[in-house]
């Protein structure tokens, strides 16, 4: 907690105009109806602090279903960046790492918006955590502390628009995986598979 509480702190000290308006839209805009939510209310439901399994920096499985983050795209897991020590690093692996200590910082609580049929039905959820006495999207975190990425529809249109002016927003500042010159941008590489495969 304490170190996301600093880098609330800390934006709160810089009062970009883009991050202020990238907090307000997350704050105020809930998920479009394109998420499909479910007809009924859906109650709120915590993250435990055990047995969870983190998969990727975008998606968890917690009492037995999958949990994936509503417009969030993660690094790939198996790409690499080159970090400030001039390591190979998996990106993947660091998306993840931050999810995981967000949630275990952060305590986030999470409300069902739809679910993917599948062999392991994936639940797709928007989660807020309270950071510093203020309610803060799990998404925008951590795009906006350059740990994940808005992610795109087949149709390459963002599929939540706050998340891509936060992303282009930490991209500027050179924030967490942007410090690296050799980051293995996730969606350039889905579209890259996606045109191949046509």
């Amino acid at each position: 907690m304490n170190r996301i509480a600093a880098l609330v702190d800390a934006a709160r000290r810089a009062r970009c105009g883009a991050a202020t308006l990238i907090g307000a839209l997350a704050l105020a805009s809930p998920p479009p109806a394109a998420a499909q939510a479910p007809a009924q209310a859906q109650p709120a439901f915590g993250i435990p602090k055990q047995g969870v399994t983190f998969e990727t920096g975008d998606t968890w499985q917690q009492n037995g279903q999958r949990m994936r983050l509503y417009g969030v795209q993660a690094c790939i897991r198996g790409t690499t960046f080159t970090n400030q020590a001039g390591a190979r690093v998996d990106c993947g692996e660091a998306s993840l790492s931050y999810l995981a200590a967000v949630i275990r910082d952060a305590s986030p609580a999470c409300v069902p918006v739809a679910q993917i049929a599948g062999t392991l039905a994936t639940i797709i959820v928007v989660c807020t955590a309270q950071v510093g006495g203020q309610p803060l999207d799990l998404g925008t975190i951590l795009v906006s502390q350059g740990f994940a990425f808005a992610s795109f529809s087949n149709d390459a249109k963002p599929v939540y628009m706050p998340y891509l002016v936060a992303e282009l927003t930490a991209k500027q500042a050179k924030r967490g995986l942007w410090a690296a010159s050799d980051l293995p941008h996730p969606n350039a590489l889905l579209f890259k598979t996606v045109g191949n495969q046509r």
